[in-house]
């Protein structure tokens, strides 16, 4: 049986799922019933000013009759005060002494306000720290949130106050919101933050009210930026994560996996790719905290599978093959097929590509149904058939080199190699 366990900058978890700070970590009867259905830690809801939410605050991206792929949310730090939630972490802390405690912070941009926040968080017991240098949307006007998350200087210098007060781990956690993570990364690690957390929201707009014409959350008619999170982010903070995993000065780091986490398939993805952990928010909200089980067990059941004794052995395998697009084979080279005991004859890898791509599937018209075959000398192995085939495994990509050593593309054009003859 694999070992799930892990342990993050000391602290230790009996599995790699923690819930991100967000709604459901923000009182002690939320995070109770998550521990008692087997979560491995908590990043509690972001302490700090006090402030005061709007109503209403989520909006949703549907896309293909799918509901939410996405979430859009408004929602600033925790509206309930400070004290309150000191307590209760406490509470938590006594019942469940075993999990990851860690408390998200985001306070006033000066070094008094955040030495009084992190020493009053250590009070409590807890764990460790995460600063919030992401939220998109809100506090802004102050400061906070994403506005630290993208400038490096700024950022650098609230982690060395941090610092200065903190006497348990500190966890960066940083926002897609630019055009690279790794300038915001490297200042806060050589500040001292021993771990990263990414990605958090993305600003968006999810969309607009046809009949009202108001954009996505609406309050009282108005509307702004808000956080994009949930599967359709995943993709995004995937890339995010590599980047630190491929940069020499922040690879070492240890890295908490945030963004679109939603079944083991996911998290092993993450982690494959750099992340010590994973955690998840978006999944919870859609689906409760009983998903627990279900990540457990599948991560568990895919590690004996492979031969995996423990998260370790297989974090950042896939780093080293992700590359540079120039560094890759020119020479390897798929083409289509198409099983035609499994073809329903519904025609979408002929409209996708005779209309939009490469006219390299023939259709042959027929009664009761038409028969589509693949041009085997036009495909260029781009995939998209595969991808509109409703069938699993109807489509297959085949290999067939165009040539028997690597070549990339470097080394090609060194060659001077025309390119209608290749």
């Amino acid at each position: 049986m694999a070992n799930l366990q892990t342990s993050f900058l000391g602290i230790k978890s009996p599995n790699p799922f923690w819930l991100a700070s967000g709604p459901p970590t923000d009182k002690k009867i939320n995070v109770l019933r998550a521990l008692e259905a087997g979560w491995g830690g908590i990043v509690w809801k972001t302490l700090g000013t006090q402030i005061k939410n709007v109503s209403s605050r989520y909006s949703s991206y549907n896309v293909y009759g799918r509901r939410i792929a996405g979430i859009n949310n408004i929602e600033l730090i925790t509206d309930r005060p400070l004290e309150l939630n000191l307590q209760e972490i406490r509470e938590v802390l006594k019942l469940f002494p075993d999990r990851a405690m860690v408390v998200s912070l985001m306070t006033d941009n000066n070094r008094k306000s955040w030495h009084e926040l992190v020493k009053k968080v250590q009070d409590t017991g807890a764990h460790g720290l995460e600063l919030n240098f992401g939220c998109p949307h809100g506090m802004v006007e102050r400061g906070m949130g994403a506005t630290v998350g993208q400038d490096p200087e700024i950022a650098k210098m609230i982690v060395e106050w941090v610092m200065e007060a903190a006497e348990i781990p500190v966890i960066t956690k940083l926002t897609p919101n630019v055009h690279s993570v790794v300038p915001v990364a490297r200042a806060v690690i050589e500040a001292g933050s021993q771990g990263l957390s990414l990605i958090n929201t993305i600003q968006s707009v999810t969309g607009i009210d046809l009949d009202t014409l108001i954009p996505n959350p609406n309050v009282a008619g108005s509307s702004t930026f808000g956080g994009y999170c949930g599967p359709a982010v995943k993709p995004i903070a995937l890339k995010f994560i590599t980047t630190l995993a491929q940069d020499e000065a922040t690879r070492n780091t240890p890295i908490s996996g945030i963004g679109g986490v939603t079944s083991w398939k996911d998290a092993v993805e993450f982690i494959l790719l750099g992340s010590w952990n994973v955690q998840v928010c978006t999944a919870v909200m859609l689906s409760g905290f009983r998903i627990i089980r279900d990540l457990c067990d599948g991560m568990n059941n895919w590690m004996d599978e492979k031969g995996y004794r423990n998260i370790d052995d297989f974090r950042g395998l896939s780093v080293p093959k992700l590359t540079h697009w120039e560094d890759l084979d020119i020479n390897y080279h798929i083409v289509a097929h198409i099983n035609q005991d499994k073809c329903i004859r519904c025609g979408l890898c002929y409209i996708a590509c005779e209309d939009t791509s490469h006219q390299s599937i023939s259709k042959e018209d027929g009664i009761p149904y038409n028969t589509y075959t693949i041009k085997e000398e036009e495909c260029v192995g781009c995939n998209l058939c595969k991808m509109v085939c409703p069938v699993e495994g109807c489509i297959s990509m085949k290999e067939q080199r165009k040539g028997a050593e690597y070549l990339n593309w470097k080394e090609f054009q060194k060659r001077g190699m025309p390119l209608n003859d290749h």
